[in-house]
């Protein structure tokens, strides 16, 4: 049985601690974790091993891995078994993550509020929460149309924008497509 390295055992531990953050259990986490940096496809068996996780615990992480498109079947010539791997490229990793997120947490939150939107309010009340589900409606349509454009840049682009950072507002302020922001409350410029 091949033992983890300190290296590839800090990462995996620390993926199974996050994951748990992420909506995913320890488990799940640990074992993308393992596919991900392994330099060749793994089978259940080698992942259950390494791991010290049961075989049935591995083989539902690997189901739902699976689902979430963070990683793919292979087969070896020769070799009955199934092996996994992950997409190596941490865009590609990235922008699946996102996408799951968007059709399981986003998705059904927008088509809540387009309902609620829908209902006539019968009371002041329900006025006011309706005009606040509007605003919320408003702000996460926006960011999926952002979110759309991104996803069709290649990494290279992706990556040169990301590092533009707060340029791109300056960028904007000066071709007028965009106003100063205010200035915080207890800045200099207030006291000025």
């Amino acid at each position: 049985m091949e033992t983890l390295s300190p290296l590839v055992r800090s990462f995996v531990g620390h993926f199974g601690e996050m994951g748990s953050r992420w909506g995913i259990n320890r488990t799940v986490g640990q074992i993308y974790a393992l596919i991900y940096v392994s330099p060749r496809p793994l089978h259940a068996e080698e992942i259950a091993q390494q791991l010290e996780f049961s075989r049935s615990n591995v083989s539902m992480g690997l189901k739902e891995l699976q689902a979430w498109r963070l990683v793919q079947m292979r087969f070896v010539p020769g070799d009955r078994r199934e092996y996994f791997e992950a997409p190596h490229d941490a865009w590609e990793v990235f922008r699946t993550l996102a996408e799951q997120r968007r059709r399981r947490e986003v998705e059904p939150t927008l088509s809540m509020l387009r309902n609620a939107l829908l209902e006539a309010p019968t009371t002041e009340a329900d006025r006011v929460a309706q005009e606040r589900m509007k605003g919320m409606h408003d702000v996460i349509e926006l960011l999926m149309t952002w979110f759309d454009d991104v996803q069709r840049l290649d990494a290279a682009t992706l990556a040169q924008l990301m590092k533009m950072g707060s340029k791109v507002q300056r960028v904007l302020e000066f071709t007028g497509k965009l106003k100063p922001a205010p200035a915080a409350r207890g800045t200099s410029e207030e006291a000025a």
